[in-house]
């Protein structure tokens, strides 16, 4: 059996109780050394054989899978945040379709929750923004043309870019275009829920600058949107006049 475990999105103890009990039952442990904190390794029995996936191919890390299964083994596959999120497993898991070769997937604390929790603010306001825009900058993966930054910045909506912190002139420049105004709030969230973590916050025309200021060049996520600012209704959840099928409402 191979689980796909979501790490969290860096502090060890964001795992969940069920991805650290797969580590800690795990014969073997395929994880990427380029994101995933290596104190989650710590969970793992001493006996576990342990393959870093950054110095791997794809066919190296299923061969890992294949040989492991074929000795009765249990592997866990330890992925950054929450594995549904740029993990890459898709691929994986065909391949291990095509072996017959039994998976699940443990969800794991997403780098975008965790940035969130850095900001310690909410992505989703009443009147302002009820939307969250999960993307990232085209790179060496392309981008489909119907999800550029331009026609994803016309909303307004929350946006979180994943894996552009090295193109911040860029993508400033196709926000602006896009329709967020020049001055909209933006913060830079360096390896959030690390211990070095680093919160930046600027506007949309400083993210260039906010990043070179702060020696950031890479491991950070950039948030952007009025959910930053100053601007908040309150939710109706909560409202004395508002009912509910667990409180009647008040009169005021």
């Amino acid at each position: 059996m191979v689980h796909f475990v979501g790490a969290g999105s860096g502090a060890a103890d964001l795992i969940t109780l069920r991805g650290k009990a797969l580590i800690e039952a795990s014969d073997v442990i395929i994880y990427a050394g380029s994101l995933v904190n290596p104190e989650l390794l710590s969970y793992a029995r001493p006996d576990c054989k342990i393959y870093n996936s950054a110095e791997m191919t794809l066919d190296e890390v299923i061969g890992v899978m294949e040989t492991a299964e074929q000795s009765g083994m249990m592997t866990v596959r330890l992925h950054t945040g929450d594995p549904c999120l740029y993990g890459a497993i898709r691929e994986q898991m065909d391949r291990l379709d095509k072996l017959s070769i039994s998976y699940d997937v443990c969800p794991g604390v997403s780098s975008f929750c965790g940035a969130a929790a850095a900001l310690k603010a909410e992505y989703t306001l009443p009147d302002v923004s009820q939307t969250v825009i999960l993307t990232r900058m085209a790179g060496r993966t392309p981008v489909p043309d119907s999800e550029s930054i331009e026609k994803l910045a016309a909303h307004n909506a929350t946006m979180v870019v994943f894996l552009s912190t090295g193109m911040l002139e860029e993508l400033s420049s196709r926000l602006i275009n896009g329709g967020y105004r020049a001055y909209t709030p933006a913060a830079i969230v360096y390896r959030a829920t690390w211990g070095d973590e680093k919160v930046c916050r600027c506007t949309v025309a400083e993210l260039a600058k906010t990043a070179k200021e702060n020696g950031i060049t890479k491991t950070a996520l950039i948030t952007v949107g009025n959910f930053l600012g100053d601007v908040k209704s309150l939710s109706k959840l909560y409202s004395p006049d508002f009912e509910t099928g667990f409180r009647k409402a008040r009169e005021q």
